[in-house]
């Protein structure tokens, strides 16, 4: 048993990595610092609590439901493998191609729930990932790296303002640039598993 969850432990890159690309918390950073500014310390600090915490039910229920989903539909992995993919690639382009985002006033529990939580951590492309993903690995290896990169988004924003004084709003945003074209990327490879699949079936 322990030998069998070792084994698929070293797949754990190719879980982590990708919904790391595809949640993009270091691109998120010029956003939430921007928000939150005018919020003293421990406000700052409920509202990134209420947003994890939304993002991480948010991730939980889709990866809960989405192989469901396929059953009761009849939707093989291969055919989302390929829509997934095709959704991604538009996001990430969308992405690449997309100004500076505004900066909304709204009360701390709704900005921590909308955008902060949903869309912009756990949004349409984390979703489509973290569903395509629990089709092509073990569920609990999916939910560990789905769950580490809520904790590692965590921290990342609890040091927005000291990692944007160190890396610039400009390096912020070549980051997330970046990882837009990584995510291009990944889609593309989705796509391709996909039709592997079916040509091969």
């Amino acid at each position: 048993m322990l030998v069998s969850y070792w084994s698929e432990l070293r797949d754990f890159p190719l879980v982590f990595i990708p919904l790391f690309v595809a949640m993009d918390p270091l691109g998120l950073l010029p956003f939430v610092v921007g928000i939150l500014e005018p919020r003293a310390g421990p406000r700052r600090g409920r509202v990134i609590r209420t947003a994890m915490v939304t993002g991480s039910v948010i991730g939980l229920v889709f990866l809960a439901l989405g192989q469901l989903v396929f059953q009761v539909l009849g939707i093989d992995t291969s055919d989302f493998l390929m829509a997934g993919g095709a959704v991604l690639f538009i996001l990430s382009l969308r992405d690449l191609a997309s100004a500076t985002q505004d900066q909304p006033v709204a009360p701390d529990e709704l900005l921590a729930v909308v955008p902060i939580g949903t869309p912009l951590l756990v949004g349409p492309a984390a979703i489509s990932l973290l569903i395509l993903l629990a089709g092509l690995y073990p569920l609990w290896l999916v939910l560990l790296g789905f769950l580490t990169n809520i904790g590692v988004a965590w921290v990342l924003l609890l040091l927005a303002h000291h990692i944007q004084k160190l890396l610039g709003i400009g390096g912020l945003r070549a980051f997330s640039k970046v990882a837009s074209l990584l995510l291009a990327a990944i889609a593309v490879q989705l796509v391709r598993r996909g039709i592997a699949q079916v040509l091969g079936g």
